[in-house]
């Protein structure tokens, strides 16, 4: 009888550390990452490139508040021409540069090292000219010199996948960048880079 009480209590105990361990994983990070932006504009039909930044933190179970910042610093167009028999394509810069940020929450779908999400965002886009060089400096001005006129809302729906090791892990997702400027103007975002942890 007394085996029969110390086997059944080192198995509820094992039992509540297996719970508590499966809690502690289940836990929800602050992530904060960086990440690479492919934005297709719709409107122009150009494809810009650019780099941005994005902390998410939880808020319940699964689901996160993030806010993310792009600056989209390249952005070319081709164009042609077709004579008798011969023709020339050219990539021209446009020298269009685009700052937008969005904030809102994400639903993590599934759990452990490797799940997808899905979100929705609303923000602002600034789209402007300059033909300086692509630069912190440039960054900085650009956000110095926002202006309520050159500000189109946002809102920006979309899934991805990420995965983890540890605190590291890799993030890639998609989604259309909806701007309003006379109308809704639908545009691919697709970003992809790393996060950590906390």
């Amino acid at each position: 009888m007394r085996l029969c009480k110390s086997v059944l209590g080192l198995a509820v105990v094992g039992l509540m550390l297996t719970a508590s361990r499966a809690a502690a994983q289940e836990r929800e990070h602050l992530q904060v990452g960086m990440y690479g932006d492919y934005f297709r504009v719709s409107q122009t039909d150009t494809s810009s490139l650019g780099v941005g930044a994005r902390l998410a933190f939880p808020i319940m179970h699964r689901v996160k508040i993030e806010g993310e910042v792009a600056y989209d610093f390249s952005s070319a167009f081709t164009e042609g021409f077709t004579q008798t028999g011969t023709g020339t394509i050219t990539v021209q810069n446009t020298n269009m540069r685009i700052l937008h940020g969005e904030f809102g929450p994400k639903l993590d779908l599934g759990h452990g090292r490797f799940h997808p999400f899905v979100f929705a965002k609303g923000g602002l886009a600034n789209f402007n000219l300059s033909g300086a060089s692509a630069t912190i400096g440039t960054f900085l001005s650009s956000v110095e010199n926002l202006r309520t006129q050159n500000m189109n809302a946002v809102f920006y729906p979309g899934g991805g996948v990420q995965g983890h090791i540890g605190p590291v892990g890799l993030r890639l997702d998609a989604g259309d960048e909806m701007y309003f400027n006379s109308g809704t103007h639908n545009n691919l975002r697709i970003a992809f880079g790393p996060y950590v942890r906390f």
